[in-house]
């Protein structure tokens, strides 16, 4: 909440009033809520049988921001890529294979230009759709007469993105997808996915095509830093290390949600999968595009739970990038050319945020960065206070705001912009004014980050354990576990759940409910019992912790049927 003092705006967190929370405040543990014997995980677990190696995924971990290219040869249509194929109809079907390729022709595809402007947003990796489930293949391949080079466009597409990359300094990833509704046409089964019958693992042949196009994309295109494995990685990821030991299989063998952030960090390696809009693809109608603070948000959060940012673009069917698309990259861009030290090689704090502040620490414990996000602009010239309950200074500590020098203000000579701070009982009060001018208007929208040196934390919060859903003759019953009461002698927990039926094993849409809270005063299992839930869907629920200062979460489970 903030509000207006002797000239200066002060910024308060965790405010109670009458007993209700005057403003959510957000913030979850690192390592909180795992799942218990007998509960159901929201997928199997793909770190299992990994042969990622460690240190090639630490790497990963410092990257922080790749570029997802989704591409495909119905990109002229403007429709969900690949996706149409299923439940249409015969004449729709045919004219897809047959005659949908002649009209792939992007006469504008300037893959450098995309390169350079991935490379001023920050960008340190992207991932590139070489096939998706359609089956069309965007390299020169063997394996298929369903590809580019069977268009009037005849170009190895996929190579020229990842020579164009790589002149930039930007890692090259392999987007594949083993469903191949092509395959699945020419041999007679009817265009499916998530069904075990239409896997590769199902029909040796299909496997045996799968391996080969695997084999031609990373041995054929220099160094492949990635490979996000869109389906069953049976049979594929082995493959893949057994090509280049030194490959990051993402999806297929670390979590990868899409659409969504978890609610709490993950341990290890992680990436979420953003679009800008609502679609994959480029769609030219019925599109919605996230503004670039939003997406500057998304960077900030994800950062801050520990995993990589996967942000999507869709060419249009001439090769060029969507304005919309192109002009949030430059808004990412001036944002991390002044705050990128707060992205790359950092871990979570102990706490991921307070209320709209956001943590990252350099993994070498030399920085902590407080990300600080507001709905209005923080006006230059403007000083404000915080208070930072989680962080605690010591003698040698030193406070800045990233990009400037706290030492001038432009047509304000009056004004010296130097950062203060001291320590107080509640936590760092910290006085910071943004001096920079990064825009025309002086009213620069998106986060200012505070860089923190040599501190320590000032709490320990709690820890929630998200323990089982059982059926009971009154409904739904939510067991969670309190692990650890932190620095409180009471707190309040209670349960969040979501239908997640019909949804994509990695993607969420729906919002959460949450249940009615209850108090403890020690660490012990609780348990809710919800009614009215549908006996036959698919639901996904996790534990919630609040302590005055925070709200954190347990482990995503799913109820077991």
């Amino acid at each position: 909440m903030e509000r207006l003092r002797d000239g200066v705006v002060a910024l308060s967190l965790g405010l109670v009033i009458g007993g209700v929370w005057a403003r959510p405040l957000l913030a979850q543990q690192v390592s909180s809520g795992t799942v218990a014997p007998g509960s159901i995980a929201l997928e199997s677990d793909p770190e299992k049988g990994s042969l990622n190696k460690a240190e090639r995924l630490e790497w990963f971990r410092d990257q922080g921001f790749g570029l997802f290219i989704h591409w495909g040869v119905d990109g002229q249509l403007g429709v969900v890529i690949s996706h149409s194929l299923v439940g249409a109809s015969k004449e729709y079907t045919d004219r897809y294979f047959s005659e949908l390729p002649q009209t792939f022709d992007p006469d504008q595809f300037r893959p450098l230009d995309w390169a350079r402007l991935a490379k001023l947003a920050g960008v340190r990796y992207v991932m590139f759709t070489t096939k998706h489930h359609s089956g069309f293949a965007m390299w020169d391949t063997a394996t298929t007469p369903f590809g580019v080079m069977h268009t009037p466009f005849h170009r190895d597409i996929t190579k020229e993105v990842f020579d164009a990359f790589r002149s930039q300094g930007i890692a090259t990833g392999v987007y594949y997808s083993p469903d191949d509704f092509w395959w699945l046409h020419q041999h007679g089964i009817r265009i499916e996915r998530a069904v075990p019958a239409v896997q590769p693992k199902s029909n040796p042949e299909f496997m045996k095509y799968d391996q080969e196009q695997i084999r031609e994309l990373l041995t054929k295109y220099g160094k492949i830093d990635a490979l996000f494995l869109d389906g069953d990685a049976t049979g594929l990821r082995d493959l893949a290390w057994k090509i280049d030991p030194n490959i990051i299989v993402t999806r297929g063998a670390i979590k990868t949600p899409e659409l969504t952030v978890p609610g709490m960090p993950m341990p290890g390696a992680w990436e979420t999968c953003m679009t800008m809009g609502t679609a994959w693809q480029y769609q030219p109608q019925n599109e919605h595009y996230k503004s670039g603070g939003e997406l500057i948000r998304l960077l900030v959060e994800t950062r801050a739970k520990g995993g990589n940012l996967l942000l999507n673009v869709g060419p249009k069917p001439n090769g060029e990038l969507p304005i919309e698309e192109e002009e949030r990259l430059r808004e990412i861009a001036e944002w991390m050319f002044v705050n990128s030290d707060a992205i790359y090689a950092v871990r979570p704090w102990v706490i991921t945020n307070e209320g709209n502040i956001w943590f990252t620490k350099k993994k070498d414990s030399s920085a902590l960065y407080a990300t600080v996000e507001s709905d209005a602009p923080w006006p230059r010239a403007t000083w404000k206070e915080f208070v930072l309950h989680s962080v605690k200074a010591t003698d040698k500590t030193q406070v800045s705001v990233l990009g400037q020098s706290d030492e001038v203000v432009e047509y304000h000579p009056e004004i010296v912009p130097k950062t203060t701070w001291h320590q107080e009982k509640d936590g760092l009060h910290i006085r910071a004014l943004a001096a920079q001018r990064l825009q025309d208007n002086f009213r620069w929208p998106n986060p200012v980050v505070l860089k923190i040196t040599n501190a320590e934390p000032a709490l320990a919060p709690p820890r929630v354990q998200t323990v089982s859903a059982a059926a009971s003759g009154q409904g739904e019953v939510f067991t969670g576990d309190v692990l650890d009461m932190g620095d409180q002698s009471a707190l309040q927990v209670g349960f969040e759940y979501r239908s997640i039926a019909g949804e994509d094993a990695n993607s969420r849409n729906a919002v959460w409910v949450a249940t009615p809270i209850q108090t403890v005063t020690k660490i012990g299992q609780f348990t809710t019992t919800v009614s009215g839930l549908d006996t036959k869907g698919t639901y996904e629920f996790r534990a919630v912790i609040q302590h005055p200062l925070l709200t954190l979460y347990g482990a995503e489970v799913r109820t077991k049927r």
